[in-house]
């Protein structure tokens, strides 16, 4: 018998299948809900106020839970911790909690590997995979979720900006968004849940047709289609003026201010010439530019700014009316980017096996 992975069904779903596949009554799957969504139970035998067979039987059919831990780092400030699954069928994803005084923020994946290949990601370096399901993208939100309980905390945000490109994932990742912002279960609010993506145009402009009020960032990392082309090669499908398009109708669509990702790579897009063509591109916008300095990855040779070209590049900016700020840089020191700690992992047991 093929179990079932609870994190997959919606509230109606969760019911029809407690009640016609395992006979019991409608009110034991709103508790089974219940444990799920603000207990957050690590196992079946934690739900307390079921029948012992009930239990049992679940335990038999249904599964919980996002994979095994593998691998885990903390940083030395004591406020990033970096986890790697491994899922049933053998693939690996990570997850980030980060702690920014009272904020509890979750990185989350959407896809094991990325089919995007942007050159300085060490998720695009590796491939593409699997899309992630339903499940095993709030399998990861309730894992830490459970953990924050322990301590009386609780998470704050999210930002689907884990391993993989969220609306490659359309389907899973917005529906994952609606299980997660559900006022009868998790009930986040949605404009705690940030989407990024580096430019599908016509999944954004579906997400803008939708009306979703989830915040929307777009990794864009260059001003010119012969920069951003080197860095993301989705720019040679939709260039930039297509992008910024689709950029202007979600801001038209929705009234909501647009987010622009920027890794700062020194000697690169750091530029007062990248800052002024930027500043063109966007002057006039309702538009934010989170500016990111480039955190290292082996695959790729690049150097984050320092601080005076950082600052540079925001006065230039601000010249344009174009406001910024400077994301604080969280797990350096645990290779914390996402897909490294895969990286890591299969590079060690590379070597162990050599020596063996």
């Amino acid at each position: 018998m093929n179990r079932i992975h609870l994190y997959e069904l919606d509230q109606p779903a969760l019911t029809q299948w407690v009640t016609e596949t395992l006979r019991q009554p409608k009110f034991r799957a709103a508790q089974i809900w219940d444990w799920l969504y603000r207990q957050y139970a690590p196992d079946f035998a934690t739900m307390s106020n079921l029948p012992v067979a009930l239990r049992a039987q679940l335990e038999e059919s249904a599964t919980l839970g996002v994979g095994t831990v593998v691998d885990e780092q903390h940083s030395s400030d004591g406020q990033t911790k970096k986890l790697l699954f491994q899922l049933h069928d053998g693939q690996y994803i990570e997850s980030v909690l980060m702690k920014y005084d009272k904020r509890r923020t979750l990185c989350i994946s959407t896809q094991a590997g990325c089919a995007m290949g942007c050159v300085f990601c060490a998720t695009g370096q590796m491939g593409f995979f699997r899309h992630l399901t339903v499940g095993e993208i709030v399998a990861q939100v309730l894992y830490f979720a459970r953990e924050l309980a322990q301590t009386a905390e609780h998470v704050t945000n999210i930002v689907m900006m884990g391993m993989g490109e969220p609306l490659h994932n359309y389907e899973n990742t917005v529906t994952a968004v609606d299980r997660l912002t559900d006022p009868n279960g998790f009930n986040l609010g949605a404009r705690k849940i940030t989407i990024s993506t580096v430019g599908l145009v016509p999944a954004m402009r579906r997400y803008a047709d939708e009306q979703r009020q989830t915040p929307l960032a777009v990794s864009l990392h260059a001003a010119t289609d012969a920069e951003r082309d080197k860095l993301i090669p989705i720019n040679r499908k939709w260039p930039l003026v297509e992008l910024l398009d689709a950029c202007r109708y979600y801001v038209e669509k929705t009234h909501r201010r647009i987010t622009f990702e920027w890794a700062l790579i020194n000697g690169e897009n750091d530029t007062v010439a990248q800052a002024q063509k930027l500043g063109e591109l966007v002057q006039g916008m309702l538009c934010h530019v989170n500016l990111i300095p480039l955190n290292p990855t082996a695959g790729y040779g690049g150097k984050p700014s320092s601080p005076e070209r950082v600052r540079k590049f925001q006065e230039v900016l601000a010249a344009y009316g174009v406001s910024s700020t400077v994301r604080v840089r969280r797990g350096i020191d645990i290779q914390a980017g996402c897909g490294q700690l895969r990286d890591r992992m299969l590079l060690a047991r590379a070597q162990n096996s050599a020596q063996l």
